[in-house]
Parts: structure tokens; C-alpha cells; sequence
């Protein structure tokens, strides 16, 4: 089956198995682990930012970028892995990586540990997207793959909420125990990270034992084993190979790569001097770099990928509009606690509840709704899933308003729920849309290059802008609010998206064998 697919040529295609839909479970119970150790640091900043001493932006930084970058840059060479080598395989040794370094955060006595542990959860979290959308690809027809990966993308949400619940119980239930600090001189909220990071050593042999689908495309990899590709390509994004392979391109791409080099470093220089944060703008910085160097490269070693990816502006506009939209998302879901904490000045418990509950079902309920509709529309218009992106571009600009102007706790709740609810509906029509414009053996790349944008842009730049607006203004209030001024920018891309996408998809096979020279 190819991913030029027409409608009428997708409604004869077998539906999904039983067991496809027990794979699907398990990638959900997964997703909603990988989000627990992700976003459980959002419940727990108020208290972290007090025993380590640290400012809102640094806060920011710690709940984005230092998670988000390396997170993103191995997710490169992780996607290729994934087209090439066993993906239940590589799922299981992610998740356990990413499960022992949630629990060493909670070891953290300072700003520089707590950093690199989330580094580690970063890099083991990079598995489980590329993994989980190429296996979810192999295992359902088209006409049912948004609506699969609406049902994964699901466990962002329920994870998210979970991990306020479980984080606010076990640190309260911890410090109430043990007053002065426990086993290990532990408090409340290290106690959280132990508790939560655990559980996934065992997850991990329930993962391995899923079988691997036959895939629908064989990758075409030489005879070079998959994972000293993957090394390969990891080389593309690190100093100074980066130089190297920019070398065997020839001098000019040498110097590209040094330019573009020294145009980041000013960047980060420029950023640092007016706005502080060392680690944030050094960090973008370079996974900024590393991406440009990686794409240049991938140019030359699989120029129909690259051709089907970067050279695709349908594929760039959806990636990036909806980068925008995981923007807005990822500052709320970070900020959202702390804003209640803080200057509603709402128990830690009845928030948990309420903003962990409530953001899971909402984000279930739009993440279900979204892919449900986006197929619907995808069946009777070629660009049908994008109308879905946007309307998760615009439909949260007022409940985010009056959610964080008013002082209600009651009418926040509910704004925030909506809020949530409606941006949740972009994200299975945007996965989905990516992977359509795809050859089925680029799959995990292009999740990889679709997870650039989401992270890059939205979970490396989100908290922290709102941190960083909050630490300038004096108000937490005015840092969130300042979110809405992405939706413009964010429809631009999408319409652009709505226009490109039908002839780009239409193109598929003819451009890839184009950039071959077939």
C-alpha cells in the first residue's frame, strides 16, 4: 500500500486486526508513561523552584529546552532507526533509558544534575514517537490512521494529567511522612521522580514482547548495519563531524556549514545578552545548527527523502503551524498549575484534580474528535485534515483570555478545559497529514522531522517565553497571555499548507523518483 492512497482505493483495504488494536493499547500505555516523566515537572515547580533557588525563566528552560533539544536531535537518527531496524527493539531500550533517568532526577541537588537528567529523558523519549507512528502505519489501513494515531497521541494527554495528580499525592503523602527528608535525605518531590520513573523498567518487557509488523515498504539500507547508520547520522548533528561530512560535499558546503555555524552563535550570543539564560539560548542554538547540518547532509545520502520532507513546503507549513499550536500547549500545560498555585492561590491538591482530570479528558475528547473528523473531512477533500489544524490554531484564543484574566477558579477550570480540548484536535490531523506526504520507508523520518518542529520550536520555546515574559513583566499573567499573538503566524503557515498539499501528495512517487534520477 502506498501513501498516495485515494479514497475510493482506501475503503477496500482490510480493516485493522484485533491485535493491531492490542499493539495500539500498549503504545497508549506507553505514550501516557513517556508523558508522565515528561510533564510531572510542572506539578512539582513550585516546589522545586524554592529548594534549588531558581527564577521563573530558569524553570522554563528545565520544563522545555533542556528536555526538548536533545529530545529532538536524537529523534532524528532514531526516526532512521526505525525505518531500517527492529522498532519494538528500539522502543524497549528507550523507555527503559528514559524510565531510569526519571528516577535519578530525583537524586537532583542542584540546576546542572536536574538539567542533565532531563537530557536523559529527553534522548530515551526520542524513541517512542518515530517507533510508535511507524509501527501504528504497518499495523492500520489508511482510511483508520489518523484515527489510530489520535488513539496514541491520546496518552500525551491522559499522561499529562495523571502525572499532576500522582506528583501533587506523592509529594504531599512524602512530606507529610517524612518531614525533615527520607530515605536518602529525599523530600517530596525527588520522591515523585523515583516513584514515577520505576514503573517503566517493567513496562519495558511487556513492550518487548509485541510482535514486529512485516513492514508495507522494504528499506533500502546497503549493507551497512542499521544501528552504525544510526551512528552515522547521529554524527551528522555533532561538532565537529558535522565538518567532516560537510567536507566530503565539497568546499562550498563548507563553508555554508560555518556560516550558518557562526550565524547561530550570534543568534545565541544576541539572545543571551538581551535576555539572559545561558543554557536555553546556547541550547536552541545548537540544536538549531545540528538540524541544518543533518537536513544538508541527508540531502546528499537520501535525496528522496529529503526531497519528500524538507523539500516539500506542504510538509514544512503543516510541521511548523502546528509547532505553533504545541507552543501555546506545552506553556499551558507547564504554566497552567503554577499560574493556579500561585496567583490564584489554589490548593495544590484541588488543582491536581482538577486541571490533571480535566486536561486528560479534554485532551482525550479533542484528540478523538479531531482524528475522527479529520478523516471524515480527509475522505471528501485531499487537504480536509488541515481546516482541523487550524480550527486548533483558533478555537483556544478565548478561553485562554478570559482563563487567565479572570479570578474565578471555577470559570479558569472551565476555560482552561476548552482551551485544552480545542487544541488537543489538531494534533492526530497534523501527524497524519505528515505521514501522508511520505513514501512508507520514511515514515520514522518524517515523524522525526515532524517532532522537530513540535519540540524546536513549541516545547523548547513555550515555557520558557512565558517564563522569560513573566520574569520581565512581574506577571505571570501577562507571560501567558502573550500566547496568543502566535495564532497568526501559525494560520499563515496552515493555509499555505491547505493550498500546497493536494498536488504535493498527488506528486509523491513521481518527485521521490525525481530526486533519485530515475
Amino acid at each position: 500500500m502506498s501513501d498516495t492512497t485515494t479514497a475510493p482505493e482506501a475503503a477496500s483495504e482490510p480493516s485493522a486486526s484485533a491485535y493491531s488494536w492490542y499493539v495500539l493499547g500498549v503504545l497508549v500505555v506507553v505514550y501516557i508513561l513517556n508523558f508522565i516523566d515528561r510533564q510531572i515537572l510542572s506539578i512539582l515547580a513550585v516546589d522545586i523552584k524554592r529548594d534549588l533557588q531558581l527564577t521563573e525563566d530558569q524553570l522554563g528552560f528545565l520544563g522545555g529546552a533542556a528536555f526538548a533539544v536533545f529530545y529532538a536531535l536524537f529523534g532524528v537518527p532514531l526516526g532512521r532507526l526505525a525505518d531500517r531496524w527492529h522498532r519494538v527493539r528500539l522502543l524497549s531500550i528507550g523507555l527503559l533509558l528514559w524510565s531510569t533517568m526519571t528516577a535519578l532526577s530525583g537524586f537532583a541537588r542542584n540546576v546542572f544534575v536536574l538539567s542533565f537528567a532531563r537530557i536523559g529523558v529527553g534522548v530515551g523519549e526520542a524513541t517512542a514517537s518515530p517507533t510508535a507512528y511507524s509501527l501504528i502505519s504497518d499495523y492500520f489501513p489508511s482510511r483508520q490512521r489518523a484515527t489510530a494515531l489520535a488513539i496514541y497521541s491520546s496518552g500525551l494527554y491522559l499522561g499529562g494529567g495523571v502525572s499532576l495528580l500522582i506528583g501533587a499525592k506523592i509529594s504531599k503523602a512524602w512530606d507529610a511522612a517524612y518531614p525533615g527528608g527520607g530515605m536518602a535525605g529525599l523530600v517530596g518531590w525527588q520522591a515523585a521522580f523515583v516513584a514515577v520513573g520505576l514503573p517503566g523498567v517493567l513496562l519495558a518487557l511487556w513492550v518487548a514482547s509485541l510482535r514486529e509488523p512485516v513492514r508495507q515498504a522494504k528499506a533500502a539500507t546497503g549493507e551497512r548495519h542499521p544501528l552504525l547508520d544510526f551512528l552515522i547520522d547521529l554524527s551528522m548533528l555533532l561538532p565537529p563531524f558535522t565538518l567532516i561530512h560537510a567536507a566530503r560535499r565539497g568546499a562550498k558546503a563548507v563553508m555554508v556549514n560555518i556560516v550558518v555555524a557562526a550565524a547561530m552563535a550570534a543568534f545565541a550570543f544576541g539572545m543571551i545578552k538581551l535576555a539572559g539564560n545561558f543554557p536555553q539560548w546556547s541550547s536552541v542554538a545548537f540544536g538549531y545548527y545540528a538540524v541544518f547540518s543533518w537536513a544538508s547532509t541527508l540531502r546528499q545520502r537520501d535525496p528522496a527523502t529529503f526531497r519528500l520532507i524538507w523539500g516539500t513546503p506542504a510538509f514544512i507549513c503543516t510541521a511548523l503551524g502546528y509547532g505553533l499550536v504545541s507552543l501555546v500547549a506545552y506553556a499551558l500545560a507547564f504554566w497552567g498549575p503554577f499560574f493556579a498555585e500561585t496567583v490564584l492561590k489554589l490548593p495544590r491538591d484541588q488543582l491536581a484534580f482538577v486541571l490533571g482530570g480535566g486536561g486528560a479528558l479534554a485532551g482525550f475528547l479533542g484528540v478523538i474528535l479531531g482524528g475522527r473528523m479529520s478523516d471524515w473531512l480527509r475522505g471528501r477533500n485531499p487537504a480536509g485534515r488541515i481546516l482541523v489544524v487550524m480550527f486548533g490554531v483558533l478555537a483556544p484564543i478565548v478561553p485562554i483570555w478570559v482563563g487567565f484574566t479572570t479570578d474565578s477558579a471555577v470559570l479558569f477550570y472551565v476555560m482552561n478545559f476548552l482551551a485544552v480540548t480545542f487544541a488537543a484536535t489538531a494534533l492526530g490531523a497534523a501527524a497524519a497529514t505528515t505521514q501522508d506526504l511520505v513514501l512508507p520507508r520514511m515514515r520514522g523520518t518524517a515523524t522525526a522531522s515532524f517532532f522537530l518542529a513540535t519540540t524546536l520550536v513549541g516545547l523548547a520555546l513555550g515555557p520558557y517565553m512565558v517564563g522569560q515574559i513573566s520574569e520581565i513583566s512581574g506577571s505571570m499573567r501577562t507571560g501567558v497571555l502573550s500566547l496568543i499573538g502566535i495564532a497568526p503566524v501559525a494560520l499563515a503557515l496552515l493555509v499555505y499548507a491547505y493550498r500546497a498539499l493536494p498536488q504535493a501528495e498527488a506528486t509523491i512517487e513521481s518527485r521521490a523518483r525525481a530526486a533519485m534520477g530515475e
